[in-house]
Formats: C-alpha cells, sequence, structure tokens
C-alpha cells in the first residue's frame, strides 16, 4: 500500500476514527492514523481491537446511499462472500485470499458505486463468513 490511504477506521467498541496512513500493511500488527479532523493529531491502531479498515474514496459519504448486497448480473473475480459482523452489520463483496485463522483479510465491495473502495476485515470481529454464488 503505497502512498497515503484515507481510512474509516471501525474499533471493535464502536467507536470510529478517520484520517490517513502510509503505513498500513495486513501482516503487521499496527499502523499510524493521522487525523482527518486535525492533521497534527497522529494515532497509534492496533489491529487486534478493531472490527474493520474501511479504505474510502471521500471521508463524507453519503450516508442515503444503499449500497447494492447482491451480485446479481455483475462478473467479478474472486470469491464472493457475504461478511456478518458481530454488530449485525453485512458486508458483501468478493477476495482474492479468505483464510480464517488470519487476522484479516481484503474485501472489495460488490457495489462499485459506494464510498468504501475496500474493506480489511478483521477476522476476530465476524460472526459468520458464507460464500456465495
Amino acid at each position: 500500500m503505497l502512498g497515503t490511504n484515507k481510512l474509516v477506521v471501525h474499533y471493535a467498541d464502536g467507536r470510529v476514527f478517520k484520517g490517513t496512513a502510509a503505513d498500513f500493511r495486513p501482516n503487521k500488527d499496527k499502523f499510524h492514523l493521522r487525523s482527518q479532523a486535525d492533521s497534527k493529531y497522529m494515532k497509534e491502531v492496533f489491529l487486534k481491537d478493531l472490527k474493520a479498515v474501511f479504505f474510502v474514496k471521500d471521508f463524507e459519504g453519503d450516508s442515503s446511499y444503499e449500497p447494492r448486497k447482491s451480485f446479481e448480473r455483475v462478473q467479478a473475480p474472486g470469491k464472493k462472500l457475504k461478511v456478518k459482523f458481530r454488530d449485525g452489520e453485512v458486508l458483501v463483496g468478493t477476495t482474492q485470499a479468505y483464510h480464517p485463522n488470519r487476522v484479516g483479510f481484503f474485501l472489495i465491495p460488490v457495489d462499485p458505486d459506494e464510498n468504501t473502495i475496500r474493506a480489511f476485515v478483521i477476522n476476530g470481529f465476524v460472526e459468520s463468513v458464507e460464500q456465495v454464488s
């Protein structure tokens, strides 16, 4: 992940933090997030404390937008998954590598028009993962 990514970090306890990061690596246990609200503030983020890391197009998004949750009429490479988090949220998308014994995995949403480009889902906060056709 070279460069700076716009991230919305969702903690397992419900907190949300928005910012940019240049050092996120899925094989590392932490990264540094520069606050979107105050660029002088940098926070150390530990993956073990998270639900997911959302790589977004912009920080505002559109709260009224209802993303598509179906692969109907969609050609998408990779494994098609429906991920349900312990808090009830459901993400539907594709992954190249889902391994339940790893810290997490990348999921690309089925709806290309939603604000999330991809998410790094933390397996410890997942209730269920089901492969869909």
